[in-house]
């Protein structure tokens, strides 16, 4: 553990987050403004966000939900499916969407839409290549016959590797990354035949390994899609994100589900992390003694990889310990934050 108390980095930006829609947009982006400067929109709502009228429309939702005097900026990103269209592409692009999102068929909430084969999505992925709009990828395999724990691995041999090489020119990232392999394989890949790749990390998969989930009982607020792994893959995330290395950046996959959808017999996937987000990374880099490498990470690499300037704006972080709420209001129910009632060693203070 460090022996700095307070860092002061560029203010941050989330690179993947899930705000949902109508009366729950308020409650949310409160705590996602008061931290980061922009964060990328997840489609996955129902229906899901297609085509480049529909993202106007929900970023438009998303500006007159924040609070007064906010200078929060949405990322629009829009849902890839079997039918989406070169020109479709080019529509997205004209209204700044900065990427497709790829849901396999089936692989998390609201993704049933998905993409049943990717090679289907052929012209789309070519005319992004050519506009240099990155695709986001959700990396995992849904077939029933593949261990949910093994998923990701899979994807990356029978589809990530493929599509990068059926498609040499489109930027990749591979969101929310759980495995060594994933590390690995981004940490290693060949950016001179290929496009660049990149990949983001969540708080919850440097934090926790599976047994989270299992401690005491079910702990349905440890639950997440991608599944929390084993111990040799929480460790080589970190590895990866403290490392320095460019390719690696903040992500955090807040998805926020109200209480009793959670606490359920058949219990939605997502950790709600948008109120502490920034705290819970500087105490994955404050345990690696890699303070000095979190602006990196948090408030650099993003933009950089999608072509973006980096805020100027900055964001203090000071070792002084609050305890996180037990719930927080979401629109008519409330949401119960990753970790609720305990404690966490580093706050926001400026």
């Amino acid at each position: 553990m460090s022996s700095v108390n307070t860092i002061e980095i560029c203010q941050p930006d989330d690179w993947h987050l899930h705000v949902r829609d109508g009366e729950f947009l308020p409650d949310l982006l409160r705590h996602t403004a008061s931290q980061f400067a922009r964060a990328i929109i997840m489609p996955n709502l129902k229906p899901p966000v297609t085509n480049a009228d529909m993202a106007v429309a929900y970023k438009t939702r998303i500006l007159n939900a924040l609070p007064s005097g906010s200078n929060f900026e949405p990322l629009m990103v829009l849902y890839l499916t079997d039918n989406t269209s070169a020109d479709d592409v080019k529509r997205a692009k004209e209204v700044g969407v900065v990427g497709f999102k790829l849901y396999p068929a089936g692989a998390t909430t609201n993704s049933d839409a998905g993409v049943t084969d990717i090679k289907k999505c052929a012209s789309a992925l070519d005319a992004m290549s050519n506009c240099g709009m990155p695709l986001l990828v959700h990396g995992e395999v849904t077939h029933s016959d593949i261990d949910v724990f093994d998923r990701e691995a899979v994807f990356i041999e029978q589809v990530l590797e493929p599509l990068r090489a059926r498609h040499p020119g489109l930027k990749v990232v591979f969101e929310h990354i759980t495995t060594k392999q994933a590390a690995q394989y981004v940490e290693s890949a060949d950016t001179q035949r290929y496009g660049a790749i990149a990949a983001t990390i969540t708080p919850q998969h440097m934090l926790y390994n599976r047994n989270a989930i299992f401690t005491g009982g079910i702990r349905p607020h440890y639950y997440c899609l991608p599944i929390l792994k084993r111990e040799e893959h929480r460790q080589e995330l970190v590895r990866v994100a403290i490392s320095g290395n460019s390719r690696f950046f903040l992500g955090t996959d807040s998805a926020p589900h109200l209480k009793g959808t959670k606490e359920n017999a058949c219990g939605c996937a997502g950790c709600y992390t948008a109120w502490h987000a920034m705290p819970l990374y500087a105490e994955v880099f404050d345990a690696a003694n890699a303070l000095n490498r979190l602006e990196g990470f948090a408030s650099q690499f993003g933009p950089d990889f999608y072509g973006l300037p980096r805020n100027t704006k900055k964001l203090t972080l000071r070792r002084q310990t609050q305890q996180i709420p037990d719930e927080f209001p979401m629109g008519s129910g409330t949401v119960v934050p990753l970790r609720a009632g305990e404690t966490i060693a580093w706050s926001i203070v400026g």
